[in-house]
């Protein structure tokens, strides 16, 4: 006959165990967001949007500039309160759970890397491991912080200071952190924006894998073109508004981006891949007399 000591609820309750995750199924929904407002002094940013991302998938968020993605970014991460709807996490209100709850379960690259003290770039990827502090999970620590960093090809950078990195370095060990704190669901605004076409590739190829191993992953992109090479379903964002919701194929058409975008764009099919490729409207130069 085993013995439990009456002492254990204490000691699992101070181990963290009462609060840690267990792995969702393929196709469940872990975050999703209802008739979600959010309204900035007297102008409303994000009207009545609805939402979700399930696991096994990459869900990619475009449109021009100000038509509120990183906002519905941030209002699906609780950074900005709702002046309506609601948002959940794993099956419950954003607001029932605490922040340590919520690190265990979403991790969150925000648009901006900008630390205030010159800690080290290993520093900086550690700092993601901290919502499993005294939990079991802890043991995974070196091996989970050593993963990031060599999947983000920034294993050469660990002992420079973070401030002294260049915009993309800093960028692809920011990635590195959220990776490193191994939570299902990853909320990304904007991770290629400062990298060259080789680590876009990369970090997408990164994004894609998450997903094809179980996670939900949620990004910004400006690029049309990696959100249909990488995402399975593309939301596009107009003035706030949720105006369409599908595959690459269904939702890049030349209508859709051109009235969206407010310029005229021509969308073919990759040569390879056979995915839309998104292009400009260029008029061809007259031919000099």
């Amino acid at each position: 006959m085993s013995f439990t000591s009456p002492l254990a609820p204490i000691l699992d309750r101070l181990r963290g165990r009462r609060d840690l995750p267990e792995r969702a199924t393929p196709g469940s929904v872990p975050l999703s967001g209802t008739g979600i407002r959010l309204q900035r002094g007297e102008r409303e940013i994000l009207h009545g949007v609805d939402f979700e991302v399930r696991v096994g998938e990459v869900v990619a968020l475009v449109g021009p500039n100000g038509a509120g993605k990183s906002t519905l970014l941030s209002a699906l991460t609780g950074d900005h309160p709702l002046s309506g709807g609601h948002v959940e996490v794993d099956g419950r209100d954003l607001d029932e759970w605490t922040p340590l709850a919520l690190a265990r379960r979403r991790a969150v690259l925000p648009q901006q890397h900008t630390v205030g003290f010159p800690f080290t770039a290993r520093q900086i990827v550690q700092m993601g491991r901290a919502a499993w502090a005294r939990t079991d999970r802890q043991a995974s620590d070196v091996e989970l912080v050593d993963a990031a960093f060599a999947t983000c090809d920034v294993m050469h950078l660990a002992d420079r200071p973070f401030p002294a990195l260049s915009g993309g370095e800093r960028a692809r060990v920011a990635l590195a952190r959220v990776l490193a704190q191994d939570t299902q669901t990853l909320l990304l605004d904007e991770p290629t924006a400062a990298l060259d076409i080789g680590h876009q590739e990369t970090i997408m190829r990164v994004v894609r894998s998450r997903a094809d191993h179980g996670h939900a992953v949620v990004v910004v992109l400006h690029d049309l073109g990696l959100a249909a090479a990488y995402a399975d379903r593309i939301c596009v964002l107009e003035k706030g508004r949720l105006v369409a919701d599908g595959s690459p194929d269904e939702v890049l058409t030349e209508e859709l981006l051109s009235r969206v975008y407010d310029y005229p764009v021509r969308v073919s099919a990759h040569p390879e891949t056979g995915t839309p490729l998104v292009l400009p409207h260029r008029e061809v130069p007259a031919s000099p007399l």
